[in-house]
Parts: structure tokens; sequence; C-alpha cells
């Protein structure tokens, strides 16, 4: 199964948000992240995790405590390949390219919902 068939639409904030701005969208949303864009780039990924580890400094911004290498995964590679990508980084989520483009993001939560879908080969090598 490929990426384009499971991804979900991405937020994205161009402005460097306070973590308490960007823990409000998240929780509005129902979201677990918000992908940083700068100059059509991605500059970083806040997690609603990166926001409860900062909670004593909600002042701070989204750009402090955003993950800056940033591993993106194209639209047209298979949910085994996500899956790869995860676990050899330890990250749940990949934000998804088409073109060199951000089109979406996928999650270890999207892949453990089409788990009867994967080769079993996935599970087991």
């Amino acid at each position: 199964m490929k990426i384009r068939e499971v991804m979900k639409r991405v937020v994205v904030v161009e402005k460097d948000l306070s973590l308490r701005e960007a823990g409000k969208i998240m929780a509005e949303r129902g979201i677990g992240s918000l992908v940083l864009i700068k100059n059509d780039k991605i500059a970083g990924i806040a997690t609603e995790r990166d926001v409860v580890e900062n909670i004593s400094e909600l002042g701070k911004k989204i750009s402090e405590i955003t993950r800056k290498t940033i591993i993106t995964i194209d639209e047209d590679e298979t949910l085994e390949k996500a899956g790869e990508l995860m676990a050899k980084h330890k990250i749940k989520r990949l934000p998804v390219l088409k073109k060199g483009k951000l089109v979406g993001i996928i999650t270890a939560t999207d892949i453990i919902d089409k788990v009867d879908d994967l080769n079993e080969e996935f599970f087991f090598d």
C-alpha cells in the first residue's frame, strides 16, 4: 500500500508560535503535531510530546523545541518503508512529499490502522 493512500492532511504553521499557541491548535484540531514551514521548506516538527516536555516554559517558541533533522518520505513509497524509517530513526511521524513539496503526514498510528494490509514479512523479517 502506498503512502498517498493513507496519509493525512498536515497542519502547517509559518509563524513561530509559542508553545502555548501550538498546544492550543493541536488540542482544538485533535492532532499530535504541527509542521513549521520557513521559506517554503520544512523547518521543524513540534509534537504534543515536545509541548508537554517543555510545559514549564510555555512562552518558548516552537522553533526552539522542534527537531531540526527532518526525515521525510515520498507519497509513492510503501507503508513498509515508512515503518522502517520510523523504527530506524525512532520517530512516530513522517512528513510526506510530492516532488519535494509537503503534501501530508503519516503517523505510526496510520500504519497500525492498516496492519492487515501489510506484508507479513514486514513484521517477521
